[in-house]
C-alpha cells in the first residue's frame, strides 16, 4: 500500500480542502446560521485562501503544530503551482496549500482527534 507520505502535496491539499471545508459549515450551522447564501458568504471567513494562510500563521505562532506537522505544512506549501486565485497573494495561495495538505494528510494517517483539536483552536 502506498504512504501517506508518498502522496502528491497538491492531492493531500484537495481532500485536505473538502475535509476543512466541512468542519467550517458544521460550524456555522451550529451558530444557528440557516440561510445558505450567508452560510457561503461566512464560510469565506475561513475557506478563503486569504483566510486559511492568515489562520495558518496564527496556528504557527501559536506553536500548535508538531514537528511533523511542519514539514508537512512546508511540503504543500513548496508545491509548485501555475496558478493562483486574484483574490489573494502567490505566498497567501502557498500557505493555503500548506494548510490544506496537513489536513489531507492527517485524515488518511486517521488522526481524527488531531483534526478536530486543531479545528478547536480555530473556531474557540
Amino acid at each position: 500500500t502506498m504512504k501517506t507520505i508518498e502522496i502528491n502535496s497538491l492531492v493531500l491539499a484537495y481532500l485536505g480542502d473538502s475535509i476543512y471545508e466541512s468542519y467550517v459549515r458544521e460550524y456555522l450551522i451550529s451558530l444557528g446560521t440557516f440561510h445558505v447564501k450567508e452560510l457561503q458568504e461566512k464560510s469565506l471567513e475561513y475557506v478563503s485562501a486569504r483566510s486559511q494562510s492568515k489562520i495558518l500563521n496564527d496556528l504557527i505562532d501559536k506553536n500548535i503544530f508538531t514537528e511533523e506537522e511542519l514539514e508537512i505544512i512546508k511540503r504543500g506549501r513548496n508545491q509548485k503551482s501555475n496558478t493562483h486565485p486574484k483574490s489573494c497573494s502567490i505566498q497567501e495561495y502557498r500557505n493555503a496549500t500548506g494548510f490544506e495538505t496537513l489536513f489531507g494528510y492527517l485524515k488518511l494517517e486517521n488522526k481524527i482527534e488531531r483534526i478536530e483539536e486543531i479545528i478547536s483552536k480555530i473556531f474557540y
